[in-house]
């Protein structure tokens, strides 16, 4: 249910001026403003002149760090941020979370979490300026270093660079209406950590068109787009699963998370789903055996410029190689039934990465979560470069299929495109 917008953001301020805060994002834009800065975050540290409130302000270049004291001054950054035109406003408290989104008409979308403080913020201090002070330092400064903390501290809310920092936080309203697991919450994060290194920094598509593939209930569409905004990034999202119940289930939550205008949902194949125009990003998160080909062929022919696919079970060439002897001198690797899954798997995804390397990609295997949180935490992370593929790369494939007699099912969905 939509609210005043003014109630709102009092409601924020509250919060950041509260000792109890622990962390807030501000990012994104309202409709038909920009604000000064792509993003704001602000947290409470210990330093050596005492507790502050830290902001740090970025312009999409580079982040502006400043430490402020708590009374009067704190209170004057936290109402010139206010006075921004941002977007969203994400605000965690040791008690809960509070996320505000300001929709197309002006109004508040507001989800609440949790406990928040209910000790009310000082009003305005009279010898506060009626001019703002400004968000960034200006143009040609030199960034702000933050000042060194208080030796000994402990490890506390206040020492934050000695814990790890989920992009997500474990109480975002998301996870509340997902019901995720931990062990979810940890995949999903993992992944958002495999994004956030996969993106550049500024000279990103506006709006970025992102589109999960196989997207089943939907964890990951979500948590890209609410990552995604959190960084200011505008972004449209499709997520596109077979069944059509999944469809409405994702698309009845959307509308509870108040994102419906920029996630949507269709019911398709990975190969036929009707998506227009075409992504710049493609995710496939454990998509089923041949499902994870059938989702970089379509991300290739629509030549995507960002590929992120976590492969699951690979049943395809561990069939082939059961149908087919192995060539000398390799018997034994395929000799036991296990050792041939095993290898099948490696095998599977080493010619997926060849494949997309051979259709102008630069792409990276690397390992995004732990495997005791899911066996199956392997990663293919593909940017476009147009690059044609050379006459090395040609033959060391065909050497490798060759005399294996395989023909993997992402080579002939590219073949037939």
């Amino acid at each position: 249910m939509p609210e005043d917008l003014a109630a709102a953001l009092a409601e924020v301020r509250t919060l950041l001026l509260d000792p109890q805060l622990t962390r807030a994002v501000a990012a994104g834009r309202r409709r038909g403003q920009t604000p000064s800065v792509v993003r704001a975050e602000l947290r409470p540290v210990a330093i050596k002149a005492g507790p502050r409130l830290q902001i740090v302000t970025s312009d999409g270049a580079r982040p502006y760090t400043r430490n402020v004291a708590a009374g009067a001054e704190a209170e004057a950054a936290v109402d010139a941020l206010l006075t921004e035109p941002f977007g969203n406003w994400h605000v965690e408290t040791s008690g809960g979370t509070v996320q505000v989104r300001v929709t197309k008409k002006g109004d508040a979308q507001v989800h609440r979490a949790g406990r928040a403080p209910a000790r009310p913020a000082p009003a305005p201090a009279t010898s506060t300026p009626t001019t703002a002070a400004p968000v960034a330092p200006p143009a040609g400064s030199a960034p702000a270093l933050p000042d060194a903390p208080v030796a000994g501290t402990s490890a506390n809310v206040l020492a934050h660079d000695r814990r790890k920092e989920h992009l997500l936080a474990s109480g975002d309203p998301l996870f509340t209406a997902i019901g995720a697991s931990a062990a979810k919450r940890r995949q999903v994060d993992a992944f958002l950590r495999a994004l956030a290194a996969t993106l550049p920094e500024g000279d990103l598509p506006r709006p970025l068109r992102v589109v999960d593939l196989g997207c089943g209930n939907a964890y990951l569409t979500f948590a890209a787009y609410r990552y995604l905004a959190t960084r200011g990034i505008e972004a449209q999202v499709v997520g596109i699963d077979v069944r059509e119940d999944q469809r409405e289930r994702n698309s009845t939550l959307a509308m509870l998370l108040g994102c419906e205008d920029s996630v949507e949902f269709v019911a398709g194949t990975i190969q036929d789903a009707a998506v227009d125009p075409a992504p710049d990003l493609v995710l496939a998160l454990h998509a089923c055996d041949t499902a994870t080909d059938d989702a970089l062929a379509r991300a290739v022919r629509w030549q995507a410029r960002w590929v992120l696919a976590a492969p699951c079970c690979h049943h395809d060439v561990a069939a082939q190689l059961r149908r087919t002897p192995a060539p000398e001198p390799y018997d034994m690797l395929t000799r036991h039934g296990i050792l041939r899954e095993r290898f099948a798997d490696v095998l599977t995804d080493s010619l997926r990465a060849a494949l997309l390397r051979l259709n102008g990609y630069r792409v990276d295997v690397v390992e995004f979560v732990d495997s005791r949180h899911t066996p199956r935490n392997l990663l293919l992370r593909a940017r476009r470069t147009g690059a044609p593929a050379s006459a090395e790369l040609r033959a060391e494939y065909a050497a490798l299929t060759g005399p294996w007699q395989l023909t993997p099912r992402l080579e002939t969905l590219l073949a037939a495109a």
